[in-house]
C-alpha cells in the first residue's frame, strides 16, 4: 500500500486497504509505520494531507471517469475484485482507521450518481471481468450496470466485446439481462444481441443439417422476447415437437404476452407452427396460451359465438401491441359480429370484453338499462372508451338506479366520468365523502372540471368544510379554493402529505403551519408544501438549519419556481459559497458564471447537465449566456461518450453549430440517444440533426428497418422527397412512429408522407355506387382515419364530404381530436354532420361531445339551434380555445336560454363549465354572479385570458372576496393568476416590492401597457426572473431607461431582497478539504457539495 501511494496510486492503495480491514484489524500504530515509512522515503505526508490527496485523486475519478477507467485496468486480480464489490454491493460500509474514518458508502452512492462511472463500470468489465471473476459475478454486475443505466450502453459494437464461449448458466443469465432491458434497447442493438445469442445457441445445437431447425423449445424460452427476430423460414422450420413443448409450458404463455413488437406474418407463422403442433388453436384451453399471437387470429370460418367471445377477452391485451392496432380493431369488430350471432345486445353485452368499444353510439343507445346495469362488471374496466359512448352508458346506469348512492357510484368505475356534473351536485353527501375513501376516487381525476367542482361544492358546503376538505386526496385536492382553505382551521403537514398543491394553496398553507412548528423539515417532507416556501421564510433559516435541509430543495426542484431558486442560490451563496452546488450559479446573474476558472468546469457540467435548464433560467438572452459558458468548458467539442454523459440535460441545448461539427462520429450514437428526448430542439438544431443523420446513415432509401426505427422520432426532420421511399418500403414503421406522435404538432411534409403510405396500402377503392358528386373518390375509411391520426389533415373537403355514414359516426371523434384541420375541412366536416345527425337542433349531449373542433365550424345560428341545457355540453365546447367573440356570446346565451338560469343563478360548477366562455359575459352581468358561487373558484377564472374590462370587473368581484388590494397577500395574487391584470394604476402603483413575484406570469403578460409602465422602477427589480421573461415586447416599449434596467436585474436574477445585501467581497464561510481535522469522514461531495473553494476564490479576486 505504501509502495502504491509513493507512485501515487491512490485508489489502489485505497482498494489494499479496504482489503486489509476485510481480514484484520486496523491499529493505531499502523497509521504511524506507514507515515514513517513514507517519510523515510522522502514522501512527506501527514494524516490530514494524506486523506486530502486520496480524496483529491477520487474527485478526479468522478469527474474524469476516464482515468478511473485507466486507473481500474492496472488495479491486479485482487484489487479488481475488491473494486467491484465496493461499488456494486447496498452496504453502508465504514472504514475507521482511528485518525480517519472512510465512509464507502457514501462514496459509492456518490460514484454511481456521477455521470461516467457506471460507463466506465460497463467497460472495465466486459475488458476485464470475465478473465479475472468468477462469470456468473460478472453477468451481476453487467446486469446492475446496465439496469442503472437504461441500457443506453448497449450499442451494437457492443457483442464484438461479449464473450462467445460461457458455461450455460452464465449464457442464460446474461441473456436475461438483455430480455429485461429488450424495451430500452435500440432496434440495431436488439438484432446484434439477437445474433450473438443465436450464435451460441446454434453452436450449441450443432446441428449440420440445414432442414433441421436449432430452434428448440428450450433455445425459445431462452430468447424470451427476442424471438420476433426469428425470421419466417426459421420460424417455419421449428418441429412441431419443439413448438408443441413451448407452447405447452406454462411460462410460454407469459412469453408471448411480451411480444409487442411482433409482426402479422411473423404471428401468422408461429400460429400454423403451433397448429402442426397438435394443439387445436380453435380449442379454448390452447387459445388461453397464445398471448399477443392471439391478435393476428385468422381462423374466421365455422367460428362460433362462444369461441368469439373467448377470443374477445384475450384480445383485451392486443393494446399493448406496437402498431397493427387497426387490424386488431376490424378482427375485434369481425368476431363481435360472430358472437352476436341470432343474438341481441343486450343479451351478450357482458361477455363482449373491450371489443364493445368498437358499438357506435347508436348500437349503445339501443342498449336497455337493465342490460348495462348487468353488464357494469365488464364495462366499467374497459379502456378505450369515446366521451360520447362513456356518457350513453352512464346514462343507462343512472337510469336503471334512479338515485346515485355511494354503492352504484363505486361499481361505474372508468364510466364515473359520464356521470352529469348536476347529478354529481345532487348525491347524498354522506355518499360523496365515501366516494373520496374509496377506491372509486382514483376515477375522480379523469372528472371534468365542472364534474370536479360539482363534487367540491356538495363536499364543502357552507357551514361544514373540515371533514370534506380533509378528505379530499392527489390532484383532486388542487381544486379546493383558497377561500375555503382559510376558513379551515384544522390542518397540519400530516393531512396534506398525500395532496397536491397549487402554488396559491401552498403560499398559505406554509405560512399557517409554520407559526405552530419550529421544524422546517416536518414542512418542507411535505414535497407539495415546498412550493410555498417564500424568500422570506428562505432567509429566516440559519446557515446550519438551511443545508441540513438543502436535500428538500434538490429533490423538489421540479415543483420550485425560478424565483425560489434565486432565492435559494443567494441564501447558499451567502451562508456556504465554498460547498454551493454549480447548477445553482445559473440561477445568480451571468457575471458569476464568468469566472468559473477551466479547473472548475467538470463539476459546472455535471450539476447543471443534471438539471433542466429551464428551470433555473427563463430569460433567452440569459441562457444565451449560461450556454455559451457551457460551449466554452466544452471547447464546442462532444470528444466523446463521457462528454455526452457529463452534459446530461445540456445536450437539448446546445447550438447548432456544435452538433453539426462539433460532436465526434465515436460519441454521436450516445448524443442521439439524449437527442431523442429532447423535447423542443429549435429549427437550427433540428437542421444540424438532419444533416448529421444523412452523413452517418445515408439517404433514408439506403436504410434498413432498424435504422428506421431508430431514428423514429427524426423522421419528422426529412422532407417528403426524403421520407417517399421509407413510406414505400417501410410503412408500418412511419404509421407506428406517426401514432406515437398524436397529440404534437409535426411538419407537413412528415404528415403528407405518413397519408401516402396509409392511402397506398389501403384496400379502399372508389364505391360503385357513390353520392352525387363522389364520382371516381377514394372516401376515407374508418381503417385509414385510425391509422392516419394527425395525417387525417392531408384529406381534401371532398374526400371527407364523400366519407360513408357508418365511418362518419365511427371516426367522428378521431377526427375532432385533429389539430392541423383548416377552415374549409372543418366546415365540410360540419356538413357531413348534419348529414348524418340531421340539423344541430336534432343533436343531443353525445352528439355535440363528440364533435371536438369541429364545432369551430358552427356558426352562430347553428350554435342557437344546439340544446345547451346541460353545463357538461357547454364545458366540451369551452375547451376548444378558437371560438370567436360572436360564437362564446352565442353560447353562453344558449346556455342561459336552455337551461333557464339567469347570471345571478349560477352556481360555482357553471362558471368552472363556462370556462373561456365566461369572456363573453357583459361587464354588466359579471356583477351579478353570486359571491358565494364566484369565490369558490377564482383560481379557475383566474386562468382565463379575457378582455381587460372583462378583468377588471372580475378584479372587483375579488375584492368582495379578498378584501381591498392594499391587503392582499402572496397567497391571494396566485390566486387571482388573471385576474390581477385588472388593477387600476393607482392600485398597481401602492403594491409592495415583496409581493411582486408573486403575480403569476399570465397576469404580467395581461397588463395593458398602459398601466404596466406605471410600476416604479424598484417593483420591476424585484418582478422575480419569472415574472420579468414574461413582460412583453409592447410593454418594454412603453418603459423608461430606468425601468428597462431594473427589468434587466430582475431577468439577470440580481438582488432585489435585503438580504441578499452581502457584500460581494465577503470571504468564503466553508473550507477546503485540505483542511479536514482528524477524525472525519471522507466522503465526496459531487452534486450537493462538491468543493468549490477554488471557484469561489476567482469569483472573489
Amino acid at each position: 500500500m505504501a509502495e502504491e501511494i509513493i507512485e501515487g496510486s491512490y485508489l489502489n492503495a485505497l482498494l489494499d486497504l479496504i482489503q486489509f480491514q476485510s481480514s484484520q484489524a486496523w491499529t493505531a500504530d499502523l497509521s504511524h509505520r506507514v507515515l514513517a515509512y513514507l517519510n523515510s522515503q522522502n514522501v512527506a505526508f501527514t494524516i490530514p494531507s494524506l486523506q486530502a490527496a486520496v480524496e483529491n485523486h477520487l474527485e478526479q475519478c468522478l469527474y474524469q471517469p476516464q482515468k478511473l477507467l485507466q486507473d481500474l485496468r492496472k488495479t491486479d486480480a485482487q484489487q479488481f475484485r475488491t473494486a467491484m464489490k465496493c461499488l456494486l454491493e447496498d452496504r453502508r460500509d465504514h472504514l475507521d482507521l482511528g485518525d480517519v474514518v472512510i465512509d464507502l458508502g457514501a462514496i459509492r452512492e456518490q460514484a454511481l450518481r456521477s455521470p461516467g462511472v457506471n460507463r466506465t463500470l460497463f467497460l472495465v468489465t466486459l475488458e476485464r471481468c470475465f478473465q479475472v471473476l468468477n462469470s456468473l459475478e460478472c453477468v451481476e454486475i453487467l446486469g446492475r450496470v446496465l439496469r442503472g443505466s437504461s441500457g443506453r450502453f448497449l450499442q451494437p459494437d457492443v457483442t464484438e466485446r461479449l464473450p462467445r464461449h460461457l458455461r450455460e448458466d452464465t449464457f442464460k443469465n446474461l441473456s436475461a439481462v438483455f430480455r429485461d432491458l429488450y424495451d430500452q434497447t435500440s432496434a440495431h442493438a436488439q438484432r446484434a444481441l439477437y445474433a450473438w445469442m443465436t450464435g451460441i445457441l446454434q453452436t450449441s445445437a450443432n446441428t449440420s443439417d440445414d432442414s433441421v431447425s436449432w430452434v428448440s423449445a428450450e433455445n425459445l424460452w431462452i430468447l424470451g422476447r427476442y424471438m420476433v427476430h426469428l425470421s419466417f423460414e426459421e420460424i417455419m422450420k421449428i418441429s412441431p415437437v419443439e413448438i408443441g413443448l413451448f407452447i405447452s409450458y406454462d411460462n410460454a404463455t407469459k412469453q408471448l404476452d411480451t411480444v409487442y413488437d411482433i409482426t402479422p406474418e411473423l404471428a401468422q407463422a408461429f400460429l400454423q407452427r403451433i397448429s402442426s403442433s397438435g394443439f387445436d388453436v380453435r380449442n379454448t384451453s390452447t387459445i388461453h396460451r397464445l398471448g399477443l399471437l392471439v391478435c393476428f387470429y385468422d381462423d374466421l370460418e365455422l367460428l362460433d359465438a362462444a369461441l368469439a367471445q373467448v377470443l374477445l377477452h384475450q384480445m383485451i391485451k392486443c393494446s399493448h401491441l406496437r402498431g397493427f392496432q387497426a387490424a386488431v380493431q376490424k378482427l375485434k369488430a369481425d368476431l363481435l359480429g360472430i358472437a352476436t350471432e341470432n343474438r341481441t345486445l343486450n343479451e351478450t353485452l357482458g361477455s363482449l370484453s373491450d371489443a364493445v368499444v368498437g358499438l357506435t353510439c347508436s348500437q349503445l343507445e339501443s342498449l336497455s338499462p337493465e342490460a348495462v346495469h348487468s353488464a357494469i362488471a365488464t364495462l366499467n374496466q374497459v379502456s378505450g372508451w369515446a366521451k360520447s359512448q362513456v356518457i350513453i352508458l352512464s346514462a343507462k346506469y343512472s337510469a336503471h338506479e334512479k338515485v346515485l348512492s355511494f354503492y352504484n357510484v363505486s361499481q361505474m368505475g372508468v364510466l364515473l366520468a359520464g356521470v352529469a356534473t348536476q347529478d354529481f351536485h345532487s348525491m347524498d353527501r354522506k355518499d360523496l365523502l365515501q366516494v373520496l375513501r374509496s377506491t372509486i376516487s382514483q376515477h375522480l381525476s379523469d372528472l371534468s372540471p365542472a364534474q370536479q367542482q360539482g363534487v367540491l361544492s356538495k363536499m364543502i358546503e357552507v357551514g361544514d368544510t373540515s371533514s370534506g376538505i380533509v378528505e379530499i386526496q392527489g390532484s383532486f385536492f388542487k381544486e379546493v379554493s383558497l377561500f375555503d382553505l382559510r376558513r379551515e382551521s384544522q390542518f397540519n403537514s400530516s393531512i396534506l402529505k398525500e395532496k397536491e398543491l397549487r402554488r396559491s394553496q401552498a403560499l398559505f398553507l406554509y405560512e399557517l403551519l409554520s407559526r405552530t412548528t419550529g421544524r422546517p423539515e416536518e414542512l418542507l417532507s411535505v414535497g407539495q408544501l415546498i412550493k410555498g416556501m417564500t424568500c422570506s421564510h428562505i432567509d429566516h433559516l440559519s446557515a446550519d438549519s438551511f443545508l441540513a435541509h438543502f436535500r428538500y430543495f434538490e429533490n423538489n426542484l421540479s415543483l420550485l419556481s425560478l424565483d425560489q431558486v434565486n432565492c435559494l442560490a443567494w441564501k447558499y451563496w451567502e451562508v456556504s459559497r465554498p460547498s454551493m452546488p454549480p447548477f445553482l450559479l445559473a440561477a445568480l446573474p451571468a457575471r458569476f458564471l464568468a469566472s468559473i476558472p477551466a479547473s472548475r468546469c467538470a463539476p459546472f457540467l455535471i450539476s447543471l447537465g443534471k438539471s433542466r435548464l429551464d428551470s433555473l433560467v427563463s430569460d433567452s438572452h440569459k441562457r444565451d449566456l449560461v450556454l455559451r459558458k457551457v460551449q466554452q468548458c466544452l471547447d464546442d467539442s462532444i470528444a466523446d461518450e463521457y462528454t455526452v454523459d457529463i452534459v446530461g440535460n445540456l445536450l437539448c441545448h446546445l447550438p447548432a453549430t456544435i452538433i453539426e461539427r462539433g460532436i465526434s462520429p465515436g460519441a454521436w450514437a450516445a448524443a442521439l440517444q439524449g437527442l431523442r428526448d429532447c423535447p423542443d430542439l429549435s429549427p437550427e438544431q433540428k437542421a444540424a440533426v438532419r444533416l448529421r443523420l444523412l452523413e452517418q446513415c445515408g439517404l433514408p432509401q439506403n436504410w434498413t428497418a432498424e435504422t428506421t426505427k431508430d431514428l423514429g422520432p427524426f423522421l419528422v426532420l426529412f422532407s417528403g422527397d426524403e421520407l417517399r421511399p421509407i413510406a414505400r418500403k417501410f410503412p408500418d414503421i412511419l404509421q407506428q412512429t406517426a401514432f406515437k406522435m398524436a397529440g404534437t404538432l409535426v411538419s407537413k411534409e412528415f404528415l403528407w408522407a405518413v397519408f401516402e403510405s396509409v392511402r397506398n396500402s389501403s384496400d379502399e377503392s372508389p364505391s360503385l355506387d357513390p353520392t352525387p358528386g363522389c364520382q371516381g373518390v377514394t372516401a376515407p375509411s374508418s381503417d385509414d382515419i385510425f391509422k392516419l391520426a394527425e395525417a387525417n389533415a392531408c384529406w381534401a373537403p371532398e374526400d371527407l364530404l364523400c366519407m360513408e355514414e357508418d365511418t362518419f359516426i365511427r371516426s367522428v371523434e378521431l377526427l375532432g381530436a385533429v389539430r392541423g384541420f383548416s377552415q374549409p375541412q372543418l366546415l365540410t366536416l360540419k356538413e357531413k354532420a348534419i348529414q348524418v345527425w340531421n340539423l344541430p337542433s336534432f343533436w343531443r349531449e353525445h352528439h355535440i361531445v363528440s364533435l371536438g373542433r369541429i364545432a369551430l365550424a358552427l356558426n352562430v345560428s347553428e350554435l342557437e339551434q344546439l340544446d345547451l341545457s346541460s353545463i357538461d355540453t357547454v364545458a366540451s365546447l369551452s375547451q376548444q380555445t378558437e371560438w370567436t367573440p360572436e360564437q362564446a356570446k352565442s353560447i353562453l346565451q344558449g346556455f342561459l336560454e336552455d337551461s333557464g338560469y339567469s347570471v345571478q343563478d349560477l352556481k360555482s360548477f357553471h362558471l368552472v363549465g363556462l370556462g373561456a366562455i365566461l369572456c363573453a359575459m357583459n361587464i354588466t352581468e359579471i356583477p351579478l354572479i353570486r359571491i358565494s358561487e364566484f369565490r369558490v373558484v377564482v383560481a379557475r377564472i383566474g386562468t382565463l385570458t379575457c378582455s381587460t374590462h372583462v378583468l377588471a370587473e372580475f378584479k372587483r368581484k375579488a375584492e368582495e372576496v379578498f378584501g381591498d388590494p392594499t391587503e392582499w397577500t402572496s397567497s391571494v395574487l396566485q390566486e387571482l393568476g388573471t385576474i390581477a391584470a385588472g388593477l387600476t394604476q393607482a392600485e398597481l402603483r401602492t403594491f409592495d416590492k415583496e409581493l411582486m413575484p408573486y403575480f403569476q406570469p399570465s397576469a404580467v403578460k395581461c397588463f395593458p401597457d398602459e398601466i404596466f409602465k406605471e410600476l416604479s422602477a424598484e417593483q420591476i427589480a424585484s418582478l422575480g426572473p419569472e415574472n420579468a421573461a414574461a413582460v412583453t415586447h409592447a410593454q418594454r416599449q412603453r418603459l423608461s431607461t430606468s425601468q428597462l434596467q431594473s427589468l434587466q436585474r430582475a431577468l439577470d436574477g440580481a438582488k432585489t431582497h435585503s438580504w441578499q445585501e452581502a457584500p460581494a467581497s465577503a470571504s468564503p464561510t466553508g473550507s477546503s478539504s485540505a483542511g479536514s481535522p482528524p477524525g472525519a469522514s471522507i466522503a465526496l461531495g459531487l452534486w450537493l457539495g462538491g468543493p468549490l473553494l477554488l471557484l469561489m476564490t476567482d469569483l472573489l479576486r
